[in-house]
């Protein structure tokens, strides 16, 4: 029998926006390209952010030339930084927090998404002889986002972030071997085997024709995907932490135990109802 996935810590690791003072549409830059309409420097406001923090073009982003908006997740850290980190002051009541609190934003926000990695983590079975460890990766990151905005400044995320990675990367890797142990007794709609040597971390599949293709327990983390084809794709117990599916084709494609696939990359890409999802994720608005 499996081993049983450690139960998932309690944290709100996705976007509130209704609890945030509107700081991605501050704080962070952007520049002019096919996913913004404009250029907009670091810590100005967009113009478009109204007086209550909502966004008064959000039902009409993408036809107004705003894709990037609608696949940008802060992980929960805009209301972290709004309601704890700076007790519920706003960068335009207070003068006095708004460098600083466009400076810890992006920081949190960097924390709540490796947490969101350790608990998608912590609930793989085949990864269980990991699990104290990462629960103390957890603890550690939890604390760190936690804590108060000089110690937040003062943090070397990378001090954090690289033994989590590693952990991160075994993890994927116990489940993606427990997968292809029960690959040749498992049945896949997917008909086309791709060449190992295409399937690796942070290759270039940029374009590619991978219709209908077998790439069950694929290690695609970091790879490009940009504009693939993956129509009716199997990609059950696949890693894919960092790779860019922006506009690839998922429409029928089995994403059920995708390892890692977080719902930037589904905002990002195109899908319809037949796309097998995980059951964390939704379905975006603009699939078909």
């Amino acid at each position: 029998m499996a081993p049983s996935p450690s139960p998932a810590p309690e944290r709100a690791l996705s976007a509130d926006c209704a609890s945030c003072s509107g700081l991605c549409c501050v704080a962070l830059a952007f520049a002019r390209s096919a996913d913004f309409a404009f250029d907009k420097p670091a810590g100005e406001e967009c113009v478009n952010l109204e007086d209550g923090f909502g966004c008064r073009i959000h039902p009409q982003l993408r036809e107004r030339g705003f894709k990037g908006c609608t696949v940008f997740d802060c992980f929960g850290a805009g209301q972290l930084v709004t309601r704890h980190t700076f007790g519920g002051r706003s960068w335009r009541d207070d003068a006095g927090v708004r460098a600083e609190m466009f400076a810890v934003f992006p920081i949190v926000r960097q924390l709540h998404e490796l947490l969101w990695y350790l608990r998608e983590a912590l609930a793989m079975p085949a990864a269980a002889p990991l699990h104290a460890a990462l629960r103390s990766a957890w603890d550690e990151v939890a604390h760190a986002a936690d804590a108060a905005p000089a110690d937040i400044l003062g943090l070397d995320v990378d001090e954090l972030r690289d033994p989590a990675a590693r952990l991160l990367r075994e993890a994927a890797r116990l489940t993606r071997e427990a997968a292809l142990r029960e690959r040749t007794a498992a049945a896949s709609t997917a008909t086309r085997r791709v060449k190992a040597s295409r399937l690796h971390p942070g290759a270039d599949l940029l374009g590619a024709d991978l219709r209908a293709a077998d790439l069950r327990g694929a290690e695609l983390r970091g790879a490009l995907l940009i504009g693939a084809d993956l129509r009716d794709a199997d990609l059950s117990a696949a890693e894919l932490i960092g790779a860019d599916l922006r506009d690839a084709r998922l429409h029928g494609a089995d994403l059920d135990r995708a390892i890692y696939l977080t719902q930037p990359q589904l905002d990002a890409a195109q899908g319809d109802a037949r796309t097998r999802l995980p059951a964390a994720l939704h379905r975006p608005a603009h699939w078909s």
